[in-house]
């Protein structure tokens, strides 16, 4: 083996060591209280690494940690699909689905018009967005793999996912249980699943306002991950007709990977594999989307961060406040319509 592979190799040891390492530190009861995924503890060792051993390791380790953070990744994100199914969207009827696609669409464009506003980088803005509108660290990295943008961007996003899902998952169930949030355990379970950032956020708050809340919020979260895939597609048509970073302008980069995760989401709709196969499968993704994760952390120095400057936080915060507001009004207020 040439000296070039075994760095390559060597690198994805390292990011491998660290997945474990993060699939650890996620099963401690205090982590699991925070509801942070073994994801996010994985960007978190990654980043701390990118900031203290990184620079005495060989610089040849870099080719592995990158395949981590795009191969590894694709895989990841299509055996996501495994966690859907069509029947999901039919439990909770044509409103939940209606309320998804709006708060999708207006944060996405929202997003992307106030980043516009605040000069603030375009991918950045795209990643920021997409995370907030969807599924999170998740809809980041397909969005990062869509876009293909240097990883300080998609930390940067991930970041504020982190940090505005986090809040979110502690608010909600106060709010709930104090009468400000004046919605029936169903649709509180659809505003949950519209407009909190992260699946493990969702879970959390779900379960924190009863079963009733939960099993809702939690199938409509899934219905809005489903939307990652147009989303992906449209700015993938979009990049092409602007030009991306590092791209060539007038060149459709197909997020093939997405396309393969709605198939892969169909195929589990109709093929019925059993329990325990599907758990598997599932805990291995959770594996693969956590060295990937790990991988952009690995790759993201906190000089980056100051690069960023605090706009994107600023972006997300207003993202916050409109999946807070608008997303209380669209179901206080459109559901009664819609059902």
């Amino acid at each position: 083996m040439t000296d070039n592979k075994k760095s390559f190799f060597h690198g994805i040891l390292i990011i491998l060591l660290f997945a474990l390492a993060a699939f650890y530190i996620g099963e401690l009861d205090f982590v699991k209280a925070l509801s942070f995924s073994p994801m996010i503890v994985g960007i978190l060792l990654g980043m701390a690494y990118a900031n203290t051993l990184r620079s005495n390791l060989p610089a040849d380790f870099g080719p592995g940690i990158q395949f981590c953070s795009k191969r590894i990744l694709r895989i990841g994100i299509i055996l996501y699909g495994f966690r859907l199914t069509l029947q999901d969207v039919t439990e909770v009827g044509v409103a939940a689905i209606i309320v998804d696609a709006i708060m999708v669409v207006c944060t996405i464009f929202g997003g992307v018009m106030i980043g516009k506003l605040l000069k603030l980088d375009r991918e950045i803005s795209i990643l920021t967005s997409v995370g907030a509108s969807i599924c999170g660290a998740a809809a980041v990295l397909g969005a990062e793999s869509a876009l293909r943008v240097k990883p300080y961007k998609t930390a940067v996003a991930v970041s504020t996912v982190v940090i505005f899902g986090t809040i979110s998952m502690f608010l909600y169930p106060v709010l709930y249980r104090n009468g400000i949030f004046e919605l029936s355990p169903e649709v509180m379970g659809i505003f949950t699943g519209a407009s909190v950032h992260e699946v493990a956020h969702v879970v959390g708050a779900g379960n924190a306002m009863g079963e009733s809340v939960g099993s809702v919020a939690i199938i409509v979260k899934m219905i809005r991950v489903m939307m990652l895939v147009p989303v992906l597609l449209v700015i993938s048509y979009t990049i092409a007709r602007k030009g991306s970073e590092g791209g060539e302008k007038g060149k459709i980069n197909t997020p093939w990977f997405a396309i393969l995760f709605l198939v892969v989401i169909v195929l589990n709709s109709f093929i019925h594999l059993p329990k325990e196969v599907i758990d598997g499968i599932n805990t291995f993704d959770t594996f693969l989307l956590t060295m990937a994760m790990t991988a952009l952390g690995a790759e993201t120095s906190f000089d980056k961060f100051k690069k960023a400057g605090m706009k994107p936080f600023v972006l997300a915060l207003v993202l916050f406040c409109w999946l807070i507001v608008g997303g209380y009004l669209i179901c206080k207020y459109l559901i009664p319509v819609l059902m």
